[in-house]
């Protein structure tokens, strides 16, 4: 699978480039310099987690998606939500690590829960067939044979290590072949032989060398593109807008959060989206950046008139005045309970009520029980 970008596909993108990078560059900019960077940066996990189910067919309301992720759900949490809670998780991982984590092999064996070419295998890995351990019948009486076996294991592999920087000769033992199928799906209806997802990893880790002479946005693109054609992952497809967020961070484009990339790519029409033309999908996902820096911009214009009307209503207030901090819990979240404001500032429901009312949001539900507010 080839991506090579020709002077006539640089000629046709060009426009579409352009404006991807200006865009992300006026987000990153505003998003560090303003003073609710750091709520619109944690209201954007919400919102591409959201988005990322929407582009995969699935509808998750960010008000569950709040209450699901702050344990005070109002009902038995769907499959979709779930799955939507685990890709807002990811983004919070994927923010507070070192923006490279995510794109490297250790990074991507954390967030996949697979062990990728060239990494070490874990001690719990490394069996007593691969240490030339034969287990008899008193190992397997003993109380402590599984942790003994496992520091044999480590001084094996630690002395190999050894050996291999001292120049040594290192006799590499071979390992079993592993199993066709799974001891507990014989009849191979859970698992895929022909789907390897470790080598569809490596072809698609293959291509970001390959892209660092790009444009941060164009290569963002064409690794979003590869991995909607290669699908490394069967059940963590929504993995690939992260991972480009994070290329972005690498890059120093968007350094300021992680980029919300679903967020603009649910307003492209599927049809350019999903077109048999690359040059149209790259297009797309350009628009797709553009897009969502336009909204984030957006976001951040409203945050910022939310926070000064709240600045005014706690001004002059004592210094131990808890609405401060309520304010910035309001510009972290698409919206608040009065359960969720008592838990974060250890108050009682009526304290968090009358802290609501006296800092003035809109309420958002406007039902008698289950009230919410937030920043509309």
């Amino acid at each position: 699978m080839r991506y090579d970008i020709d002077a006539a596909t640089l000629q046709t993108l060009l426009p579409a480039i352009a404006g991807a990078e200006d865009a992300l560059a006026r987000l990153d900019e505003r998003a560090a310099r303003s003073p609710v960077g750091q709520g619109f940066a944690a209201r954007s996990h919400f919102f591409d987690a959201a988005g990322a189910l929407w582009v995969a067919g699935e509808l998750v309301h960010i008000e569950d998606l709040v209450l699901h992720d702050a344990h005070m759900d109002s009902r038995a949490p769907s499959h979709e939500l779930t799955i939507a809670h685990s890709v807002l998780r990811t983004r919070r991982r994927i923010e507070t690590a070192d923006p490279s984590w995510a794109l490297s092999p250790t990074g991507l064996g954390v967030l996949t829960a697979s062990t990728l070419e060239g990494e070490e295998k874990t001690p719990e890995a490394v069996g007593p067939a691969l240490i030339g351990h034969e287990p008899d019948d008193e190992d397997d009486g003993a109380p402590l044979a599984a942790e003994l076996a496992e520091l044999d294991a480590l001084l094996a592999r630690s002395q190999k290590l050894l050996d291999r920087h001292a120049g040594k000769p290192v006799a590499e033992e071979p390992e079993e072949a592993a199993p066709s199928q799974r001891d507990d799906d014989p009849l191979g209806l859970f698992g895929d032989d022909e789907w390897n997802e470790e080598e569809r990893l490596q072809e698609w880790r293959g291509l970001i060398p390959l892209v660092e002479e790009l444009p941060p946005s164009l290569a963002a693109a064409i690794l979003f593109d590869a991995w909607e054609r290669i699908e490394p992952l069967r059940r963590q497809h929504w993995l690939g807008g992260l991972l480009i967020a994070s290329g972005l961070r690498v890059r120093g484009k968007v350094a300021s959060h992680l980029f919300s990339f679903h967020s603009g790519l649910k307003q492209i029409r599927h049809e350019r989206r999903r077109s048999r033309d690359r040059v149209t999908r790259l297009q797309a996902f350009l628009d797709a950046m553009r897009e969502s820096a336009a909204t984030g911009l957006k976001e951040i214009d409203r945050l910022s008139l939310a926070r000064t009307q709240m600045e005014l209503r706690f001004r002059g207030r004592r210094s131990n005045s808890s609405l401060p901090q309520l304010a910035d819990f309001i510009l972290s979240r698409p919206m608040v309970s009065a359960a969720m404001v008592a838990r974060e500032l250890g108050v009682t429901q009526r304290g968090a009520l009358n802290l609501i009312n006296e800092i003035g949001i809109r309420e958002i539900t406007g039902r008698g029980r289950y009230r919410a507010w937030g920043i509309i």
